[in-house]
């Protein structure tokens, strides 16, 4: 319609132009001619005539050539206006997509998504969206599709596909792979916090320590968890690494976990329990008495204690003068009396065994102080004696086995 109307505008306006030159020409009484001539041929008219085919020649080459812009333009014209159509179509599907996702229509949304998703403006959000679909209705395979076409429209450092696919893999439980896709994207933001959050979930579950020991740092520096939780966490990790190394029952194995752990988780009681337990269990006891020793005088442990007196060394006596002396600062300490009578027996004082075992036992009974004692009552050959401490033993036993049951029962 508008190039009608310019059409008829220039028409107007020619036919305008040419009889105002007539008039103009017509009031002349010699308006002048023209001559034109070529080779053999001439041709003569009057000066209001060639003025009149001048403008009305200039209009129909004018128009001619404005035609024919027209005309090379309309395949263009008519190509983008089906991809605009086909555009508003893709943002309208991408929205019903969407709605359709979240009223739980999976496989309608994964099918409208990807039909329109070629010539959307955002083909990454349809194949993004329809991954989730294709998933969430149990389509693994369509969904791994969808996600490296996914990968396709994105660049090369996107994180947006990285993490769609690291968060699907998790919640399907294959923590392996998405321990392989996260640790890529890690290398390209090793401070993204969603990153090195999933990373900490996914290492849990696999129960991989060592992965996560190495993560721990960045985890802090990063601020993706709260101190506390950065605290538990390291305790659990080391500890855990402890444990494995543990069951190795390697000391140099052991010994190379110990001394790649920090040191302000060293002080920590319970992984340096660990760590001493599993060395006495290797064998090599003897090489940590003073650790334990020195352990002890910083933090009064029950636990460091019992394992004090389990180490094997055949310096025995030196190992009993040494406990004797905390007795001025734990006089009634029932798990040091209990060690004590453990170490004298180990000896063969079978008196001084008796005595300790006997106060440990007034102060907290426990079954380990009654078995003790009665090996001591078979040490002096007195076996009713040792029968009765074995059956008060068992006795004590049975009662906390069922305290503990009562205790669980809701």
């Amino acid at each position: 319609m508008k190039n009608v109307i310019y059409f008829v505008a220039s028409l107007l306006s020619a036919v305008a132009l040419a009889y105002a030159l007539h008039s103009w020409l017509a009031h002349h009484n010699d308006p002048g001619y023209v001559l034109i001539g070529f080779g053999h041929w001439s041709l003569e008219t009057s000066l209001t005539v060639f003025t009149m085919v001048q403008v009305l020649g200039f209009f129909v080459l004018y128009s001619f050539f404005r035609l024919l812009g027209v005309l090379m333009r309309m395949p263009g014209q008519f190509a983008k206006r089906r991809r605009s159509v086909k555009f508003n179509r893709s943002q309208e599907a991408l929205i019903a997509g969407l709605f359709d996702a979240a009223d739980g229509n999976w496989e309608s949304a994964e099918k409208i998504l990807i039909k329109h998703a070629a010539n959307s403006g955002t083909p990454l959000l349809h194949y993004l969206t329809a991954a989730r679909a294709a998933q969430s209705r149990g389509a693994l395979d369509k969904r791994d599709e969808y996600l490296q076409k996914a990968a396709e429209q994105s660049s090369d450092n996107n994180l947006t596909v990285g993490l769609t696919q690291a968060e699907l893999h998790m919640s399907e439980q294959q923590f392996e792979q998405a321990i392989e896709t996260l640790s890529k994207l890690h290398s390209i933001d090793p401070g993204h916090g969603r990153v090195l959050k999933m990373m900490h979930q996914a290492y849990q579950h696999l129960g991989d320590w060592e992965g996560l020991s190495r993560l721990l740092p960045s985890l802090q520096q990063n601020k993706v968890l709260m101190e506390t939780e950065i605290k538990l966490l390291q305790t659990k990790a080391y500890s855990s690494l402890l444990k494995n190394a543990a069951a190795q029952n390697d000391e140099q194995a052991i010994q190379a976990c110990w001394n790649d752990i920090p040191d302000h988780i060293k002080t920590l009681p319970g992984i340096a329990n660990i760590y001493f337990a599993a060395m006495i269990n290797a064998g090599a006891g003897a090489g940590i008495e003073e650790a334990i020793i020195k352990q002890l005088g910083k933090h009064w442990d029950a636990t460091l204690l019992e394992l004090y007196s389990n180490i094997e060394t055949d310096h025995i006596p030196k190992q009993l003068q040494a406990a004797e002396q905390w007795l001025a600062v734990y006089p009634r300490d029932p798990i040091l009396l209990k060690v004590l009578g453990k170490l004298a027996y180990k000896v063969g004082q079978m008196e001084k065994s008796e005595q300790y075992l006997l106060k440990s036992l007034n102060i907290d009974p426990s079954v380990g102080a009654y078995q003790l004692l009665a090996e001591a009552m078979f040490g002096k050959g007195d076996k009713d004696q040792a029968c009765d401490y074995f059956k008060r033993g068992l006795e004590l036993a049975s009662n906390e086995v069922i305290s503990q049951m009562e205790r669980d029962t809701p």
